[in-house]
């Protein structure tokens, strides 16, 4: 029989790997009597895990959420993996980066020598993608909230602020009733955070910026959720930001709403470095075909004529009509003779 401390963490182990456990299947699994199963558990309580019983034809036991945090147990894999999570959480936009540290280090300093070896040499250094603007950081507290809504399904208000056109001004940005929503999920997309919700007052569905969100209290009532349009909510928002409204429209599938074909004077394996989402089909040693999509026809033109080569356009004709828009403003942006700006007063 195992020593009673490797016991009791291989105990609760299975006790954290699923939610209920037959007593007759732990004694089982390890190879102990049901009386002894019975003892663990006590002692398990006495060090702090909320362990709790219940009855049936298969009665066992099962691991609470408590009021107080209890030593945790970590295989090597879940260290690994908990100490990448808390070094990559600088690019999260959640604003927890020194809490992110600061559990790092409390999680290093309970672990035995082998696992603290094998986190320090684990160095990770998360680089975001260059942006043009950096993604705005949301108050954690704000997320919370958030997230404390879309679970409890209760309607939520708060006031927004979306980016404002020009000229105007900030007491009449301060004017603008909250807006009352149904959140249904908070999602993440390019380095922020969003709220996918049903608009009450304009009766559709939208997506509010979380770092623009600011919540009022008390929230409203609790609400039937309603179904998400396609179902998936990854399909929403992809197709939200692809420029579709209504992602069952594209199957489901968040499609692009604009798609073309064409034929490129370039290896396939060098356009394939740099579409993301394109399709390539390799027609010879330097020809392929290449199949992309674009929020709109002149933005796919455009995406097309980055690569620096001669191109084909197999369809549809709308993309033939995007290149020679775009031929006619390049010709004129190359003839056009640089306008001088009025001198300052």
């Amino acid at each position: 029989m195992q020593k009673t401390s490797s016991r009791l963490l291989a105990l609760l182990s299975l006790l954290q790997a699923r939610r209920d456990w037959p007593g007759a299947l732990l004694a089982e699994r390890l190879d102990i009597s049901p009386r002894t199963v019975r003892r663990d558990v006590d002692r398990l309580r006495e060090l702090g895990y909320p362990v709790v019983a219940f009855k049936g034809p298969d009665g066992g036991y099962r691991l609470e959420a408590g009021t107080a945090l209890p030593p945790l147990l970590f295989d090597d894999e879940q260290a690994v993996a908990l100490a990448v999570a808390l070094q990559v959480a600088t690019t999260t936009g959640a604003g927890i980066e020194e809490a992110a540290a600061r559990a790092l280090t409390t999680v290093r300093q309970v672990m035995p020598a082998r696992l603290r070896r094998r986190i320090d040499t684990l160095q990770v250094t998360a680089v975001e993608r260059p942006a043009n603007r950096p993604n705005p950081q949301v108050d954690s507290s704000v997320l919370m909230a958030l997230s404390d809504a879309v679970h409890a399904r209760e309607v939520l208000r708060f006031d927004y602020a979306p980016a404002s056109p020009p000229g105007t001004a900030d007491a009449d940005r301060a004017e603008l009733p909250p807006r009352r929503v149904q959140p249904h999920h908070l999602v993440t997309w390019g380095g922020r955070w969003y709220v996918v919700a049903w608009d009450l007052d304009r009766e559709d569905w939208r997506t509010f910026r979380a770092d623009r969100i600011t919540p009022r209290t008390p929230t409203g009532p609790r609400f039937t959720p309603r179904e998400l349009p396609g179902g998936d909510v990854t399909a929403f928002v992809t197709a939200r930001f692809q420029g579709s409204d209504n992602p069952a429209v594209a199957g489901g599938t968040g499609a692009w709403p604009c798609r073309g074909e064409v034929i490129l004077d370039l290896p396939a394996a060098v356009v394939s470095r740099y579409t993301r989402d394109g399709i390539v089909e390799e027609l010879g040693p330097n020809r392929c075909r290449l199949a992309l999509g674009s929020w709109s026809w002149p933005g796919l033109a455009a995406a097309i004529g980055g690569f620096d080569a001669d191109i084909e356009v197999i369809g549809p004709p709308e993309l033939k009509d995007a290149f020679a828009l775009l031929a006619r403003r390049y010709a004129h942006a190359a003839t056009t003779a640089p306008t001088r700006p009025p001198p300052i007063p």
